[in-house]
């Protein structure tokens, strides 16, 4: 009898540590130091290096492979920030790549990101990561966290923007899949989390519809790519 309660607690404790571990809880905190320094005034001030890594989306893809930089997050991203930091000199970096999946981008993770002098690393890569399936993303992700992590350098992860091909209200969809598994990753590794996959759907609950914000099966317009903007700039 002691044995089958010693067990049991065991097994309880497990449940409670794994369900422990996907609670994800922002740290307003994180981008502390970051901050201070888009707040510098010149002659103190610096240039601030944002780097963002991962696939079409980040990279600016809009309908028949039109690049359309200036309207995709990254630098929406950078317009915010002028807005709030008036000071700051921002430098946006982008490495993403068209058609690009996680694994492919872990190899060049150390080439084309590491070498950027990043203050941030933002990773977004999930939807082109359901071909390569959960367990070999996740080994992918990890590499890069890790790596950014040992050099001190910030991460803040993304889940999937969306693709009118997949059911994003879909119980256990895999895009839906995907995006648990980042929150997962953020939460072990005390990263940050752009949720946009969330924005997404809460916009069907409200009885919205997720084509008014694309401009190509898989590539938001301006109007999706702000509902990532406003994502990112909350970190700042």
């Amino acid at each position: 009898m002691k044995s089958r309660i010693f067990f049991l607690l065991v097994f309880l404790s497990g449940i409670h540590h794994w369900a422990k571990a996907q609670d994800y809880i922002p740290d307003t905190s994180y981008l502390s130091a970051v901050k201070i320094a888009l707040q510098a005034v010149w002659p103190a001030n610096r240039t601030v290096n944002l780097v963002f890594h991962g696939h079409s989306v980040p990279a600016g893809y809009w309908h028949d492979h039109e690049v359309h930089t200036l309207e995709s997050y990254p630098y929406l991203t950078l317009e915010k920030l002028k807005a709030k930091y008036p000071y700051a000199v921002v430098n946006i970096i982008v490495t993403a790549i068209g058609g690009e999946n996680s694994i492919k981008g872990q190899t060049r993770f150390s080439s084309d990101v590491m070498n950027q002098k990043a203050d941030v690393i933002f990773i977004d890569y999930a939807l082109n990561d359901r071909g390569a399936g959960l367990e070999k993303a996740r080994i992918a992700w990890e590499k890069m966290i890790e790596e950014a992590l040992q050099k001190n350098i910030k991460v803040i992860l993304f889940t999937p923007s969306p693709d009118q091909r997949n059911d994003i209200m879909a119980p256990g969809n895999e895009l839906q899949q995907h995006a648990n598994q980042i929150r997962k990753l953020a939460a072990k590794y005390h990263v940050g989390l752009v949720d946009s996959f969330k924005d997404f759907q809460e916009i069907i609950r409200k009885g919205g519809e997720v084509k008014d914000y694309m401009s190509h099966v898989n590539h938001p317009n301006k109007k999706g790519h702000e509902i990532i903007a406003d994502e990112i700039i909350k970190w700042f």
